[in-house]
């Protein structure tokens, strides 16, 4: 990637308890790759950049200063992050081998996309699959 004006325009940043193990699996389980961290004091990484196609997210350690917080600590999630794949059955196989739970099942959407929702292992929601917005816009 290294070409900045290639990155979208959001880049959600995302709590784990343990964000070194999260990255990992991460880029093991959704094809992820890590591009830049900035490791703490006692294993936490205070930012990270990883990249997925044009996307970008950031993952870091809690900030109870800055009610930064995972949803493991929480008892659930706030959100779901959504990516588009272009082989959303061949990664859903990806993903869980790796261990990811499922949310709901990899199928055709009523508007015209295939993909699934799975959760990793701290609780985060992800959607994969063929969805573009502004399909109907």
């Amino acid at each position: 990637m290294g070409d900045a004006a290639n990155v979208g325009d959001v880049y959600p940043s995302v709590t784990y308890d343990d964000a070194r193990v999260a990255i990992d699996w991460l880029c093991r389980a959704f094809g992820f790759t890590q591009r830049f961290i900035v490791d703490g004091a006692e294993g936490r990484v205070e930012h990270s950049e990883l990249t997925f196609g044009a996307a970008v997210i950031m993952v870091g350690s809690p900030k109870a200063e800055f009610r930064r917080f995972s949803p493991r600590q929480l008892g659930g999630g706030t959100q779901a992050l959504s990516l588009y794949v272009a082989d959303p059955d061949s990664h859903f196989e990806t993903a869980l081998a790796a261990g990811a739970e499922v949310v709901r099942p990899l199928q055709d959407e009523e508007y015209g996309a295939r993909g699934y929702m799975v959760s990793d292992p701290e609780g985060h929601l992800w959607y994969f699959g063929t969805y573009r917005p502004g399909g109907y816009w």
